[in-house]
């Protein structure tokens, strides 16, 4: 359970003004609401579920004290990353526009396409080299669905009224917190 509240957690936090939320954004003025959140949640499952056999295998091959140091040094990146921000590039949102297909298959397309190396999938690679492997892809598959049902439903419902640079800044403080409990780990041994 520790481990699905915290990828839970971290991935809904980590997922708060990325590239993702914004193609969530643009899915949702074409399509309806169900069907992205279909295509998301295949996208991400399968995303997640492979960040967490190479956290796995990245976690039996150092030890403990090494993935502390370098998660916690992970984190301080993904808060970086953060402030930097994501765009949405012209032929991604097009993509989005274009798609002749079914919304569920072009949601899933678009979105496993854009979390592969992104930095919610990193940090489930982290994640999972120290958590239980059901639960960080649990808590993380669960975390990155609900971020991006968030962004659909304000795009919906506001617009663009999302305080953007709030957001930021609120989930590049978390990554910070969460990268210093991690150094501390690897200090103590």
């Amino acid at each position: 359970m520790h481990a699905i509240l915290l990828s839970f957690g971290i991935i809904f936090v980590a997922e708060l003004g990325d590239k993702s939320q914004l193609m969530a954004l643009a899915f949702a003025a074409r399509y309806r609401a169900s069907s992205i959140l279909i295509g998301i949640t295949i996208a991400t499952a399968v995303v997640h579920a492979v960040s967490v056999v190479v956290g796995a295998v990245v976690g039996a091959a150092l030890p403990t004290r090494a993935i502390s140091l370098v998660a916690g040094l992970a984190f301080f990146a993904f808060a970086a990353w953060t402030i930097r921000g994501d765009t949405l590039a012209e032929d991604e949102a097009g993509k989005a526009d274009r798609s002749i297909r079914s919304a569920i298959v072009a949601a899933a397309v678009a979105f496993f396409l854009a979390e592969l190396g992104d930095k919610t999938m990193l940090a489930t690679i982290t994640l999972a080299t120290k958590e239980g492997l059901v639960g960080t892809w649990a808590g993380s598959t669960v975390g990155m669905v609900a971020a991006d049902a968030l962004a659909i439903l304000v795009g919906q419902q506001l617009g663009a009224r999302l305080p953007e640079r709030a957001i930021k800044i609120g989930a590049a403080a978390s990554f910070v917190v969460f990268g210093l409990i991690l150094l501390a780990q690897a200090a103590r041994g």
